[in-house]
């Protein structure tokens, strides 16, 4: 939309009581999926001891990995249906959805007998279930960020959008707390025998209290926005009963929408992979950074220092718990510090302390000892907080509205399948196959050096309105001076 044509009703003045509603109900629904998710990562030696064959404690804890991966493979079907699909029906219907799917596979993992009950259907069963989860799990960052996104006033999208990672983290940390209390009163036997089961069957109550707030939503403007323009075009183009020769559709209209409901889908797989390849690889690039340093960090790190290093597997997870408390402080002052600084500075910072940082970090790590350890986990997860204050905010930005659930959610998730997921498999394999124990340190490096490079490539979007959509902003004062600036 030209500045120099701007009116006042062009643009969108958020309600700051129903965006704060809004996204804090999107944060929970979030915290609530990567509870679920985050389980599994923290349960990992204890599900290879559950669900696969004994003899090698190595290759269990490879074949739990492999399992965890495998629910990244489907994350790309995820996002290929529900990213389109929220294009489409909606961003509120779809996270209802990614929320029922990812409580009821996380709630059916815990039901499932163990290895030595029912033999090699276990682990059949395992990856059946974790692929239910990986396939809901597509849907919803896509869908959550652009909901946010979507939301909030231009001038604001960083804070609001750190509240997206601020409920991994609560997700993460509550995951990490249970799993760390359990293993600190119960011994091996108990954990194996019945007690695992326990953090994954808490999914049945935590997915109804995720529904019930998602339900409750309200469409976002911009979404709204564009269906009211798609419909006002629509009335536009049909010429009535009297006359249809003469119909044309608008540009990459059809003429049959509702007969034909694929034909939209094929469509905008169409526009994504044709006029979207510069902003998606943008994309993959960065998640690839984020997610590399990201699952190494809050998902392999516990079994890095319990399994590499013998380090007590207890004091380990708590450890990591106090250093995501320390990262719940920072996320929301450098959420909003991007609003005013921009989001590439603090991207390329991330980046490049990742790049010089994690071999020293690592070397800490090896030291061992309370405080080295401590001290080793923390500076990675300050840098870890530059992606976690940015990333709900950039990557959205990087796409139209009328495509970006769809794009966003198609991109990220083959990043996060490719590289994200794979992480801890590829870390411990590594360390296994080469005896290194800095192998881990090599890829955060390797990954930050790719991040980096589309760090600098990308736009700046800080205080921007999203491409696609009208200026959004908090109060009818900020909107006629915005058509006043116009005008001048």
């Amino acid at each position: 939309m030209a500045t120099d044509a701007l009116r006042q009703e062009d643009i969108t003045v958020v309600d700051t009581k129903t965006v704060d509603t809004a996204v804090r109900a999107t944060m929970l629904g979030n915290a609530m999926e990567w509870y679920d998710f985050g389980i599994y990562a923290y349960m990992a030696v204890t599900i290879g001891h559950v669900f696969f064959p004994s003899g090698n404690d190595t290759a269990q804890v490879l074949s739990s990995f492999a399992t965890f991966a495998a629910a990244f493979v489907v994350r790309p079907l995820g996002g290929f249906f529900f990213g389109p699909l929220g294009d489409r029906i909606g961003r509120k219907k779809v996270l209802a959805t990614t929320m029922l799917m990812m409580a009821g596979g996380t709630l059916s993992i815990g039901l499932i007998p163990s290895y030595d009950t029912i033999g090699f259907a276990a682990p059949t069963l395992l990856v059946l279930f974790r692929m239910v989860q990986g396939f809901s799990a597509g849907g919803e960052y896509g869908g959550a960020s652009t909901f946010i996104a979507e939301y909030a006033p231009d001038r604001r999208r960083g804070f609001y959008g750190s509240y997206l990672e601020f409920g991994t983290l609560i997700g993460y940390i509550s995951a990490a707390g249970l799993v760390t209390v359990l293993t600190a009163l119960l011994d091996d036997d108990q954990m194996e025998g019945w007690a695992w089961r326990i953090p994954f069957l808490l999914a049945a109550p935590i997915g109804i209290v995720g529904l019930y707030l998602r339900l409750k939503l309200e469409e976002s403007p911009a979404f709204t926005k564009v269906l009211e323009a798609q419909a006002e075009a629509g009335t536009k183009a049909d010429p009535g009963p009297g006359d249809k020769s003469d119909a044309k559709p608008e540009p990459g209209e059809s003429t049959t929408p509702d007969k034909n409901p694929d034909a939209g889908s094929l469509r905008e797989f169409r526009r994504i992979f044709t006029e979207q390849r510069r902003p998606m690889i943008l994309c993959i690039a960065l998640v690839a950074a984020y997610n590399i340093n990201d699952y190494m960090l809050l998902s392999y790190m516990p079994t890095y220092l319990s399994d590499t290093l013998d380090y007590d597997e207890t004091h380990g997870l708590l450890q990591i718990v106090v250093v995501m408390v320390v990262l719940l402080a920072l996320i929301h002052p450098l959420g909003g510090l991007t609003d005013r600084i921009g989001r590439r500075p603090v991207i390329i910072a991330g980046c490049a302390g990742f790049i010089v940082l994690p071999l020293p970090c690592f070397a800490l790590l090896q030291a061992g000892g309370l405080v080295s350890i401590f001290l080793g986990l923390m500076i990675l997860g300050l840098l870890l907080t530059c992606f976690l204050a940015t990333m709900s905010a950039s990557l959205p930005a990087l796409f139209p509205t009328e495509v970006r659930a769809g794009a966003l959610s198609v991109s990220f998730n083959i990043s996060v399948s490719a590289f994200g997921g794979t992480t801890p498999f590829v870390a411990e394999a590594l360390v296994s196959v080469t005896g290194n124990d800095y192998m881990p340190a090599f890829y955060m490096m390797l990954a930050a050096s790719v991040g980096i490079v589309a760090a600098w490539k990308m736009d700046e979007t800080a205080s921007k309105p999203l491409m696609g959509s009208p200026p959004s902003v908090a109060t009818r004062e900020e909107a006629r001076q915005l058509v006043t600036a116009a005008k001048g």
